[in-house]
């Protein structure tokens, strides 16, 4: 794939609102860099758009000559999608407005805002929906691929919360998807991922949320992981869906409400939080305390957005990522000492391993619905490789894939696109289950030739 002649380029920039940003150009290495910092990858120009006339040149342009295509919300996927060799990534970052509707509780939302952004407008109406749990994680992304948080429990995945999308197709037209209009395509971009368009703006259904909630850490010696771990499991069965409480396995961070000798040390902890009265969440959560010895506790009332702020520091773009995840109905005991297992040996110190309880709303929607069909999932198990130099790749991704491999047995079929590496092809058809084939004849639609295919890809047939 050669690339664009220089005389093509001045053309296109001269009809281009945006930026468009070359190999040689000062600002280049900066702009082309995500968050996964494995993910290293040389464009042949990055089309920094402004507008949806700016997507749709910028579609035109790379179809005409012949460019692999990859787009970038925030850059944040963990199989660095966002960017490709030799082609060209179309930027969406620019593209950062929020609007919010207080009256009908609704936002319309263009794809290069974060989750900070979206928080940030919505709760200075008391409003919110379901996104995920760092703060710099880019909308697009997570909503085309499912997305899911603190208030999913009571208000589903974020695709459930989608009510309208414009999309710029493989074919430059632009399009509005709703229920009532391109209603196929709006069926498929709720978890389809950036398969079938560019999506300009998206447009949520808010709830009333804070703006402060019960929320935090409990922590637990990891020598009581065993009893910890299966209270959890049995307290998450029958929790209310106004709480939702993840456990996480890994190192103690030097936490200040946290003596110093567990600093480094292995420990469970309880993320926390209350979609309600605080004063009621008080009464929820008061039995998670007596599961072990508490070694610390930050718990208390606090603004959402802080909240969603909280884990920022551990997951701060620069260093190397993988990841491998399961979905499941329950934990079981042995899911439990597999956990135990290999959190008892994380290859460094950013490692972890985290459940994060979903079900009660997400489980409510037929799962032919949408794109996003793994309806039965309980719970989402996410093992986190995390450290910063090449010469440990070898053995943090080995850690995540034989953890991946013994906890396959107990799972379910389905998987969280979002969570998947790029080497993960081979269980896209599993991720989407029983509507795969439906979207595989919705990109023969609206994507014959697989120009968008920088993804968890659906190829056309």
């Amino acid at each position: 794939m050669n690339p664009p002649q220089k005389t093509a380029i001045e053309s296109f920039k001269a009809q281009f609102h945006g930026e468009i940003v070359l190999p040689d150009d000062a600002d280049y290495d900066e702009v082309r860099q995500i968050w996964n910092a494995m993910i290293d990858r040389r464009p042949a120009m990055i089309a920094r758009c402004t507008s949806p006339d700016d997507v749709v040149s910028a579609v035109q342009f790379a179809k005409t000559n012949k460019l692999l295509v990859s787009v970038r919300g925030a850059g944040h996927n963990i199989a660095g999608n966002a960017i490709c060799d030799d082609g060209m990534m179309i930027d969406l970052s620019p593209m950062k407005k929020v609007n919010i509707d207080p009256n009908n509780r609704t936002a319309t939302v263009e794809p290069g805002c974060t989750l900070a952004d979206f928080d940030a407008s919505a709760q200075k109406h008391g409003l919110a929906t379901p996104v995920g749990i760092n703060s710099t994680t880019g909308i697009a992304g997570l909503t085309l691929g499912g997305g899911f948080g603190w208030l999913s429990r009571k208000y589903g995945m974020t695709v459930d919360n989608l009510l309208s999308a414009e999309v710029v197709t493989a074919d430059g037209r632009q399009l509005h998807a709703c229920e009532t209009e391109n209603n196929d395509l709006f069926w498929g971009l709720r978890g389809g991922g950036g398969n079938f368009g560019i999506i300009t703006r998206f447009e949520f259904q808010l709830h009333p949320i804070g703006p402060d909630v019960l929320s935090g850490l409990i922590v637990f010696p990891f020598k009581e992981a065993k009893s910890v771990l299966t209270q959890f499991a049995q307290f998450t069965k029958t929790m209310p869906e106004e709480l939702n409480v993840w456990a996480i396995a890994r190192k103690a961070p030097p936490l200040p409400f946290l003596p110093e000798d567990v600093h480094g040390k292995e420990v469970v902890v309880f993320a926390l939080f209350y979609a309600g009265d605080p004063a009621e969440g008080e009464k929820q959560i008061e039995p998670l305390r007596s599961f072990g010895t508490v070694c610390g506790e930050f718990v208390g009332t606090q603004p959402y957005v802080n909240w969603q702020q909280a884990f920022d520091p551990l997951l701060t773009p620069g260093a190397r990522n993988y990841w491998k995840s399961h979905n499941f109905l329950q934990i079981e005991e042995r899911t439990i000492d597999a956990a135990i297992e290999y959190a008892g040996k994380l290859p460094t110190p950013q490692c972890e391993i985290f459940i994060a309880s979903i079900g009660c709303q997400t489980t409510r929607i037929a799962p032919d619905a949408m794109a996003y069909s793994s309806r039965d999932a309980n719970y989402v198990m996410n093992v986190h490789a995390r450290w910063e130099s090449p010469e440990e790749d070898k053995q943090c991704v080995q850690w995540a894939r034989d953890f991946f491999a013994k906890t396959l047995p107990f799972a379910s079929g389905g998987a969280y696109v979002n969570f998947m590496t790029q080497e993960e092809t081979d269980r896209i058809a599993r991720a989407y289950g029983t509507t795969y084939d439906r979207l595989v004849r919705l990109k023969n639609k609206y994507d014959p030739d697989n120009f968008f295919r920088m993804n968890q890809n659906i190829k056309p047939t």
